[in-house]
């Protein structure tokens, strides 16, 4: 076994580099543990919304993007057809996550963090520090480890039941034609289910679909057959590097940690049960982990938790709200004729989706005309 680090992250992606980063910026040695040697891919729509950008730019991370251009504006079709396209309230970007990722962890190495390719199978936790296969030791350990966190099985959590769990597809397809935005199509026979297509840039777009699950297996087949459906340029033959992948829905979330030992991002089920982003999430959690951990290991996940019911309880009620009204498709097209009709509200839909905006009187008033056929 090596000497104790500071801090232990498992986990490079986004949620296990920003704990490092963050972790290293208090002075911390750090320990970045993952399975997979970087670049690799990742299953995800690589959507890159302005709020991320904001965090790394605090942990001191600016080039995360740099060579893909921004996306101006987004374009959403509701169940009913309903559809609003307006200019987004700041850019999102498409970065496939081999780029993305890798930019991280380079940043996160480039500060101090010492990165070892290693699958952590075993977690035991001693007074004075927690082991990790009986290989490493660390005072502190971020459980970073995406939907199937081993870090979160030894707190004793599962993973998310059904109707807190999506399924999707992700692939690359040529981009639409047209002036550059995000598209995201719901599905009105599978709802809540939705397909998005988002250009990266170089002739390409990000495509996928997901649903969330409901008590019946959902197949391959099944999964492409709904792409292409709502996506006809994503048909048979289209689409390359396709991969699908669970999404921890953050409606359904265990404990943030315990004692010497929290979880971020995906392991934490920091999914936004609104729209699927979980880039925003990954970043901050994982920020606020990796500082809680190195400010105080015996005390870090009661200080974490502190500050992250500080910095997005409030924004987690109110997108955990959204989608409980959501589950109408009624409600869906009413929010949409909304936000197509007042700016205001397009806002506050946006930021709810990408960030960690919260619902207001304005907007509920809005979707509630709109379902009395007021509006």
């Amino acid at each position: 076994m090596t000497g104790t680090y500071d801090v232990a992250v498992v986990g490079a992606g986004p949620a296990g580099a920003a704990a490092a980063l963050a972790a290293r910026r208090a002075g911390a040695g750090v320990l970045l543990l993952d399975r997979s040697d970087f670049p690799r891919d990742k299953a995800c729509g690589d959507g890159i919304a302005a709020h991320a950008l904001d965090v790394l730019a605090g942990l001191g991370v600016t080039d995360a993007v740099d060579g893909y251009p921004p996306l101006p504006a987004l374009r959403l079709v509701s169940p009913g057809g309903e559809t609003v396209a307006k200019v987004l309230p700041r850019p999102a970007y498409t970065v496939p996550r081999t780029v993305f990722d890798a930019r991280l962890v380079a940043a996160a190495v480039a500060a101090g963090a010492e990165l070892r390719r290693h699958t952590v199978r075993r977690v035991v936790e001693r007074d004075d520090r927690v082991l990790l296969d009986d290989a490493y030791a660390a005072r502190a350990v971020v459980g970073a480890d995406g939907a199937g966190s081993v870090v979160r099985r030894v707190l004793g959590h599962p993973i998310n039941p059904e109707r807190h769990l999506a399924l999707a597809i992700r692939g690359y397809a040529p981009a639409r034609p047209g002036p550059p935005e995000q598209l995201i199509v719901t599905s009105a026979p599978r709802w809540p289910a939705y397909a998005w297509s988002f250009p990266i840039g170089d002739g390409r777009a990000n495509v996928g679909y997901g649903e969330v699950l409901r008590g019946e297996p959902l197949s391959r087949a099944h999964l492409l057959d709904r792409l292409a459906g709502l996506l006809p340029e994503a048909g048979p033959g289209a689409v390359t590097d396709l991969r699908a992948h669970h999404l921890p829905l953050s409606t359904y979330r265990p404990a943030p940690g315990r004692g010497r030992i929290t979880l971020a991002g995906d392991a934490l089920s920091l999914i936004n049960p609104f729209t699927g982003e979980g880039i925003f999430y990954a970043l901050l959690s994982g920020a606020l982990a990796g500082a809680a951990a190195a400010g105080s290991p015996q005390r870090a996940a009661d200080r974490y938790a502190d500050t992250l019911r500080r910095r997005l309880g409030t924004h987690l009620r109110h997108s955990s709200a959204a989608a409980w009204l959501a589950r109408r498709r009624r409600v869906v097209d009413a929010a949409v004729r909304a936000a197509r009709r007042d700016d205001r509200v397009y806002h506050r839909v946006v930021e709810l989706g990408l960030g960690d905006g919260r619902l207001d009187a304005r907007t509920l008033a809005m979707i509630g005309w709109g379902l009395s056929g007021r509006v």
